[in-house]
């Protein structure tokens, strides 16, 4: 199965559809869904290395714009479909503690999590239910999330021949590890929190 998804995925990346479809991923991660685009974005720059940049540009972009969605769903609905998103991921508990975390850290927060592998929706969602500089927060969420996909675009473009042939080799580990690194996010978010 994983063989199979990860050859549509790399198939996809030859489509004319495909920045669309990475940019379509990035936007929802950003405010509603779970999957990160890395997801894609990995596959479709080891399968186009030249392309990589432009990769990362797209995910940055689509991010940036979700990220505004989530924005405006903590601002204009954060009592019903916010509280619900973050329910889900378990963090409707936690909001105090993520406001005093924000009235000290604002800025650095939104940095630093938006280059790790905790949800970035949790962080979108809570700026806005702050009323977090809206300027602000949409510069941040540039620089935090274009430094994550064009720092693995860079990867994958300078090493992406070799860590294609270790990713086809040993897809169950590398997906398994993604995952892993996907859980430990969300278990770190969780004790941040």
């Amino acid at each position: 199965m994983l063989r199979k998804m990860y050859d549509w995925i790399v198939a996809l990346s030859a489509r004319p559809s495909a920045p669309w479809a990475l940019a379509a991923v990035a936007f929802a991660e950003s405010s509603f869904f779970i999957i990160p685009p890395d997801v894609m974005l990995a596959p479709m720059a080891l399968a186009r290395p030249e392309r990589a940049f432009r990769y990362a540009f797209i995910c940055t972009l689509g991010s940036v714009a979700g990220g505004i969605l989530g924005y405006a769903i903590g601002h204009l609905l954060f009592d019903s479909v916010g509280m619900w998103i973050l329910d889900l991921y378990g963090y409707g508990a936690k909001v105090e503690i993520v406001k005093e975390a924000y009235a000290k850290w604002g800025a650095m927060l939104i940095l630093l999590k938006g280059l790790t592998p905790i949800p970035f929706k949790l962080v979108t969602i809570v700026s806005g239910a702050l009323d977090y500089n809206f300027p602000l927060f949409v510069i941040l969420s540039f620089i935090t999330r274009g430094a994550r996909f064009f720092l693995l675009a860079g990867l994958l473009n300078r090493f992406g021949g070799p860590m294609r042939t270790f990713i086809e080799n040993r897809l169950g580990l590398v997906v398994s590890g993604m995952v892993a690194l996907f859980v430990l996010g969300l278990i770190v978010a969780a004790k941040l929190a």
